[in-house]
């Protein structure tokens, strides 16, 4: 059993194992994104408001992509990430797409350490805070770089889609952070059936955990929604609704799988 003394490096390495399958995958579309493709989806679009001269802190940004599509609407934008690699790809895609995206490296909570500067908006979005075990220094982070004023902008999985198995046939995992969870995954969301296998660490967080600490540090709700649908095919024995709109075949509407939020900053 991994100990969360580790989780970091583990995550990681997990995360660097991934990457080149990732940037050659169809879920990403690289070459479509190369060629002015967006991959912001409508829901984060319509929080984000209008971008050109905003500045972005953008958390937990892989390879980049959303990153540099901020920067396309005129954000200047910082992404962060804790993969070497991935930032390194980044970092490569901005310079081939002539953006001035910024990169930084690291794990999240030691970014104090690495950005001395406060942002228009922090944004973070789909698959971000499993990876981090304790909700309360998230959202201290999320405050202290914010302008005030500013907003912070958030989608992600809903926390009842992380209580089931991967096939989504029985409840196996709380509701509740209780416990970290540690498994080995074969293959990848982008793509099921590469060959590449990979451990990783994560927490489930509820909704209670994430808005509760957001309002502790004095951040204001301004917006709150869940969806029944995800804009991604990255989970078993979904079905497509209607375009970029996918459920759980047997489950059909009957589980959220999204939820997005606004706070401002006072």
């Amino acid at each position: 059993m991994s100990s969360i003394d580790d989780y970091i490096t583990i995550n990681r390495e997990s995360w660097n194992n991934r990457l080149n399958t990732h940037l050659a995958s169809e879920f990403y579309g690289l070459e479509a994104f190369k060629n002015g493709k967006s991959s912001l989806n409508d829901i984060e679009l319509g929080l984000l408001g209008t971008l050109a001269g905003k500045s972005v802190l953008h958390l937990q940004c892989h390879f980049g992509q959303d990153s540099i599509s901020l920067s396309r609407l005129g954000a200047h934008v910082t992404g962060v990430d804790l993969s070497d690699k991935a930032i390194e790809a980044a970092k490569n895609l901005a310079a081939e797409l002539g953006t001035d995206t910024e990169f930084i490296c690291c794990n999240l909570y030691d970014l104090p350490k690495y950005l001395n500067r406060t942002f228009d908006i922090v944004f973070t979005s789909y698959g971000t805070i499993g990876w981090l075990p304790n909700m309360n220094e998230w959202a201290k982070l999320v405050n202290q770089f914010l302008k005030p004023g500013g907003f912070f902008i958030f989608v992600e999985f809903h926390p009842v889609l992380w209580m089931f198995d991967d096939d989504f046939e029985k409840l196996i995992y709380s509701y509740f952070n209780v416990e970290m969870i540690a498994e080995t995954e074969q293959g990848t969301y982008a793509d099921k059936n590469a060959a590449i296998s990979q451990k990783y660490v994560c927490w489930n967080h509820s909704l209670g955990d994430v808005l509760g600490n957001l309002l502790e540090t004095g951040l204001q709700l301004m917006h709150f929604s869940e969806y029944d649908y995800s804009p991604y095919n990255c989970f078993n024995n979904t079905v497509e609704i209607a375009p970029q709109k996918f459920r759980i075949s047997h489950l059909d509407s009957k589980i959220p799988m999204l939820y997005a939020l606004k706070a401002r900053k006072l």
